[in-house]
């Protein structure tokens, strides 16, 4: 038997952003003693000049707090009518329970629906999915998204290969209603036969090899650089220029383009294997901010509209693409001015 309802699909967009960056501003000068490198060569690799970090006593709570608020007030969004809180994070401490009902209780809705997603670098992307399937379906009004991370908690400052690239941040949407659609198809995937090629180490060893288990230090990322740079120049293209046709549009009809800030070189390697034109603006928040995770592309995002105010309500491509190896992107239409 057929269930017995009606609920007609509705449009959903996103509202409003909001950002966080810790005020601790850092400098590749102050890391590359400790890896034997120089600021030039941080630069050249991965186009990094500073990165912000968060004191030892700002929790990641604290931060994805503060971007919400702004997000909130910038929507005119009350918390009392968000029906879902999505958090998207892989260095909230704890397994369970999630950084989302902690964040809820803090922001004064205990009542909410609550989860984290743990998708990486995708999953501020893989977060916008489901809440634009939420508001279109009705199941609630109003999605709160966040994506943040504390990456200096693990990250070695030792290891030349990820020392350097790591950061902190948060960075908050409102999703909600639209009267015209402001979301468009995500696609989505992963290449999980790579998936040791980022990893939380070595708490990831040790669930493969017993025998350690109980000796290891506090887990500390590592990547497999050379192979995360080809999956990402070569597979994540492809996926970008998906994601523009689902949307009805052609890259020329985009304002701007908003990757995931992991390397300049691979956003320039995207910009030019799609072929998008100089009149898509491109956001390079990778120089100052570094990787965040699931906090760049919203961070990216709020850097953005605040230097190049005209992109309000315009079409942008998202792409979040990381450990897994995961992928999400999909053209949204930008919020619009800010409520306040």
């Amino acid at each position: 038997m057929a269930l017995k309802f009606s609920m007609p699909v509705q449009n959903s967009r996103i509202l409003s952003v909001g950002a966080y960056r810790p005020a601790r501003v850092v400098p590749n000068s102050e890391i590359v003693d400790k890896i034997d490198s120089t600021d030039e060569w941080i630069r050249q690799r991965t186009g990094i000049e500073t990165r912000h970090i968060a004191d030892a006593d700002e929790s990641l709570i604290d931060m994805a707090q503060a971007a919400a608020t702004i997000a909130l007030r910038r929507s005119g969004i009350g918390m009392d009518q968000i029906g879902a809180v999505i958090f998207a994070t892989i260095s909230y401490p704890y397994q369970a329970p999630s950084a989302a009902t902690e964040l809820i209780v803090r922001l004064g809705n205990p009542k909410a629906a609550a989860f984290d997603i743990s998708a990486a670098c995708a999953g501020f992307s893989y977060g916008i999915a489901l809440a634009n399937d939420l508001v279109r379906n009705r199941t609630v009004d109003y999605v709160l998204v966040i994506g943040g991370e504390k990456l200096s908690d693990f990250t070695n400052p030792t290891d030349r290969a990820t020392a350097f690239i790591f950061a902190d941040g948060a960075g908050a949407v409102v999703v909600g209603p639209s009267e015209d659609p402001g979301i468009g198809p995500t696609i989505w995937g992963a290449a999980a036969d790579s998936r040791d090629a980022i990893t939380l180490m070595p708490s990831y060893l040790d669930y493969k090899n017993p025998e350690t288990r109980g000796a290891a230090s506090w887990p500390d990322i590592a990547q497999q650089g050379q192979v995360v740079f080809r999956w990402a120049v070569y597979e994540m293209a492809p996926v970008g220029l998906k994601a523009i046709a689902a949307a009805g549009l052609t890259p020329e009809e985009l304002s701007a383009f908003i990757p995931h800030q992991a390397n300049e070189r691979i956003i320039d390697s995207l910009v030019r294997t799609m072929k998008l034109p100089e009149s898509v603006i491109v956001a390079r928040d990778i120089r100052t901010t570094g990787n965040t995770s699931a906090a760049s592309i919203p961070l990216a995002m709020d850097a953005l509209l605040a230097s190049n105010p005209e992109l309000h309500g315009k079409p942008a491509l998202l792409i979040g693409f990381g450990a897994g190896l995961v992928y999400a992107a999909q053209v949204v239409e930008l919020p619009p001015l800010p409520h306040e």
